[in-house]
């Protein structure tokens, strides 16, 4: 930080705009144009300066942002999408439209259809801030990064911040801890093609929440991974929706939990696996408070604490069971107090 004001708090700098970032990034950005061109070419210094001005110029940045390919896969759908993704016409747009088989599918076709260096994820209702594209590729590119992330915002009518701690470029492997600091939703990050396919990364297709094994394996297999600071994607969460419902493959959970297990089954991983394991199961455990059944409130709260406590006896003792608040800590980690919560909460919100 010390780089652009000595004299400059962090607090200062963390308030600065994002246009008066965006002009520092232009700046670093034409320090490496300027770099690469004096590495790999003999020009004398008047046409390094027009050639430089080439790419560093506004207007040629938009044209390499304008390279992109977008594929858009209709999965069966009954509204009026078709329609719509017709009425654009824009070369860069690959349309398939097919019928319905779900989320995992859907994405893997996409993965498979693509063809350039890096792909990103968009669901059906989420959305982008326009600078995604930009700036996630600028890292990717100029920094080696084989997965980029960024922060997001949670749209629930209102819009929630959600930051990650910040960390440098670095790897799973140098930061076991890294894999309990990432989301395991794959939309807000930007992926190398060659990292998907030539480490076999596909989501499962006959599991729900088929995001949380894709991620892990994409943070596993990464040699480098970066962050950018910025907000650049929007999850829309509806009261009704596809991820909010709660049914009989809440249990896909501890299937999902099981391939995670044996992907990070390692000594250097075993403390961060903890930690992961237990914040999904306790926080899917507190969702039973929304199903109506007791028997199948109690059924999924033994596995959970059953699957916890084969994965690690001293699982009590992990970081997320220490931050939570003293309430939450007692009642999260006694199986008998977690069900009677979901069931006092449960007679009251599910009738």
């Amino acid at each position: 930080m010390e780089i652009f004001n000595r004299n400059k708090k962090i607090e200062e700098i963390n308030q600065m705009s994002p246009l008066t970032w965006a002009y520092v990034g232009d700046c670093v950005y034409e320090l490496y144009i300027r770099t690469k061109l004096v590495d790999t070419t003999r020009l004398k210094p008047h046409e390094l300066h027009i050639k430089s001005i080439k790419y560093v110029k506004a207007k040629a940045q938009a044209e390499t942002l304008k390279d992109i390919e977008i594929i858009l896969i209709n999965d069966g759908s009954t509204d009026k999408s078709e329609k719509i993704i017709k009425e654009y016409n824009d070369k860069r747009i690959k349309y398939i439209s097919k019928k319905n088989e779900g989320i995992g599918k859907t994405r893997n076709k996409g993965i498979k259809e693509s063809s350039g260096e890096f792909i990103a994820f968009v669901d059906s209702d989420d959305y982008l801030n326009e600078h995604f594209c930009e700036y996630m590729y600028k890292k990717a590119h100029a920094d080696k990064c084989d997965l980029v992330i960024c922060n997001f915002f949670e749209d629930r009518g209102n819009l929630y911040g959600i930051k990650f701690k910040d960390f440098e470029d670095t790897s799973l492997k140098d930061n076991p801890s890294l894999i309990n600091n990432i989301n395991l939703g794959p939309c807000n990050k930007l992926y190398s093609l060659e990292l998907l396919k030539n480490n076999n990364i596909y989501f499962e297709e006959s599991l729900k929440y088929e995001d949380a094994p894709f991620v892990v394996k994409a943070i596993k297999s990464a040699n480098k991974i970066g962050k950018v600071n910025d907000f650049l994607t929007y999850y829309v969460i509806h009261e009704n929706s596809e991820t909010t419902t709660r049914d009989g493959r809440i249990f896909d959970i501890f299937k999902i939990c099981e391939i995670i297990i044996k992907e990070l089954d390692n000594d250097k991983y075993k403390k961060s696996l903890t930690n992961l394991i237990t914040m999904i199961l306790l926080d899917y455990c507190a969702q039973q408070r929304y199903i109506k059944e007791h028997s199948q409130r109690k059924k999924f709260i033994n596995e959970a604490f059953k699957m916890l406590n084969i994965l690690d006896k001293n699982w009590r003792k992990c970081d997320y069971v220490f931050k939570l608040n003293k309430i939450s800590r007692i009642i999260k980690t006694n199986k008998f107090l977690m069900l009677l919560y979901c069931d006092i909460f449960a007679q009251k919100y599910t009738k």
